[in-house]
């Protein structure tokens, strides 16, 4: 094996054209999953509306989420058991079949649905690729080709978002709705990717016993699944009605035997609650779960903003969520190695956390009439304090970590961001939609009496279009507007559509406002990091020895 790793280094030899295509395919199935959640966010308003579900999109986001963050370190688990191939082609298989029925959902309960289970292939494929590359390179290359899996991932922050709105732009491809392609584009990238890795990747694995938390990850999901059900419904429940209550109290349950589980499976569990003894490691998953709710909380947002509040196209939002991914790209790239020599984890957090906070409230006094250039420029700001927290929390993890615990506080890290993103994206969309009727009823009626407005009411080519009955009705007490379906603002009178963009824009200004406190709380999380952290060299000498965990 040694050999053929070294051969490997050699240009022109089969071993080294072996590995190259391999390489390729494990990219490929990296691109699927990093694709995905940028071109679905950018998708995101036009399918809600078209499944007749936009205060539901929350579900279709977190599910994903949820199940990619547990199944990746089950799948890695799993490999060592049974083989990086097999498992590796099973979670194509299974992020391709999920792509499939995502493509033709019905509704956006169905959607949420077939996101689950997309979810579980991809956070298979995030797993498995880095894990597959450590098997058949030697360190040197590995250091190499992470540039080209670094590259993947810049595309398609670059590329994701344009695509996404470019289907969700388009009526119908090839006589289907455009915004399905979003989820059809997977297939034949996966297939390619499937073939590659069935041919191409031929090295024998090594079988290594593993236990496999299975109930760990069932508690999990008992304990996550309900409470985010009742931060998505409790606006329709009350939060104090006894469904919410006792959903509530079903996910204490499932976290305490969670809890439970994770002790009795030791280092074996998910999560191994021994790391917690490290107050580094505690403190930043602490803050990275603080990270996980801006960034997903931004990457769902921001395309519903440009749409919503600016009135731009899904291509033309696409576009300008390209600066989100410059800003990120610029502040990582260059100062990760500033970052990791001089061990100042504390004052770059705290650089990134205040940037992203600060970005985050300079959103909250913008309206439909700010200039497009400012919100542009606050997109590529927070994509930049992005851009710091990133590395500042992987490096100060890593290079605290001791050896033998490296992979599990890699997976940690993950983890944590995983569930901050579901905890954001689920109450930040129903805090939007639960703040948008009375402020879009308020916003009407503030204009209901001005003279504009009324001769709107009156004008019958107005009445005759179907577009402005929702807007018509609410301002004669009649009904409320229905924001499951937003399309209507699309050809609505700017003159009745305008007090329903303003409701709108206060709505998201006050979700701007919670995700800049809850920001300020990861940048008094930063200030529990020592000033300057040195590397552990060495295994720790009061914990116990780990048992062998996947990569």
């Amino acid at each position: 094996m040694a050999g053929e790793r070294a051969a490997a280094e050699v240009p022109g030899t089969p071993e080294f054209r072996a590995v190259r295509v391999v390489i390729i395919g494990l990219m490929l199935g990296l691109m699927l999953s990093s694709l995905d959640f940028v071109i679905i966010a950018a998708s995101m308003r036009t399918i809600a509306d078209d499944l007749r579900g936009q205060t539901l999109q929350a579900w279709a986001t977190t599910a994903y989420i949820v199940t990619s963050t547990i199944a990746t370190p089950l799948f890695g688990k799993l490999s060592d058991l049974y083989g990086r191939k097999k498992l590796y082609m099973l979670a194509i298989g299974i992020f391709l079949v999920g792509s499939l029925l995502c493509g033709m959902a019905g509704s956006m309960y169905q959607l949420a649905a077939y996101r689950a289970l997309q979810g579980i292939g991809g956070g298979g494929l995030t797993a498995l690729a880095f894990a597959i590359m450590g098997d058949v390179l030697t360190p040197e290359l590995r250091a190499r080709y992470q540039i080209w899996f670094s590259a993947v991932s810049a595309i398609a922050g670059v590329a994701g978002a344009p695509v996404g709105g470019l289907f969700a732009g388009a009526d119908t491809l090839l006589g289907i709705d455009g915004w399905r392609w979003a989820f059809l584009i997977n297939i034949p990238i996966g297939i390619v990717a499937l073939l590659v890795v069935h041919r191409k990747f031929t090295m024998p694995g090594k079988r290594r016993e593993q236990r496999i938390d299975y109930a760990g990850a069932a508690w999990l999901v008992i304990c996550l699944g309900p409470w985010l059900v009742v931060s998505e419904q409790g606006r329709h429940w009350g939060w104090a009605s006894p469904l919410s209550l006792s959903l509530l109290a079903l996910g204490l349950v499932g976290l305490v035997l969670f809890l439970t589980a994770e002790r009795r499976m030791a280092d074996a569990a998910v999560i191994p609650l021994r790391l917690f003894r490290n107050r580094l490691f505690t403190v930043i998953n602490s803050a990275n779960v603080i990270i996980g709710i801006g960034v997903f909380g931004s990457l769902i947002f921001l395309p519903l903003y440009l749409q919503l509040v600016k009135g731009l196209s899904p291509g033309e939002a696409g576009l300008m969520l390209i600066l989100q991914t410059v800003g990120v790209l610029t502040t990582s790239r260059g100062l990760s190695k500033v970052i990791n020599r001089s061990g100042r984890y504390r004052a770059f957090l705290l650089l990134g956390m205040g940037m992203v906070s600060g970005t985050l409230f300079a959103f909250v006094p913008l309206d439909r009439g700010s200039p497009l250039w400012l919100v542009g420029a606050l997109i590529y700001l927070l994509g930049a304090g992005v851009g710091i927290c990133f590395p500042v929390t992987l490096l100060a993890l890593q290079n605290n970590s001791a050896k033998e615990d490296m992979g599990v506080s890699s997976a940690a890290y993950s983890f944590f961001r995983g569930i901050g993103g579901a905890a954001g994206t689920a109450l930040f969309l129903s805090m939007m939609f639960s703040l948008a009727d009375s402020r879009i009823a308020e916003a009407i009626a503030r204009v209901g009496r001005s003279p504009e407005f009324q001769a709107s009411l009156n004008d019958p080519a107005v009445l005759a279009n179907p577009a402005n009955q929702p807007i018509v009705e609410t301002a004669k007490g009649a009904g409320g507007i229905n924001l499951d379906d937003t399309s209507f603002l699309l050809t609505a009178d700017r003159r009745l559509a305008a007090p329903v963009v303003d409701g709108i824009a206060e709505a998201m200004s006050a979700v701007f406002l919670a995700g800049g406190c809850v920001m300020l709380v990861g940048f008094g999380l930063a200030f529990l990091l020592p000033k300057r952290a040195k590397r552990t060299e060495a295994p720790r000498a009061d914990l116990p020895k780990p048992e062998p965990a996947a990569s």
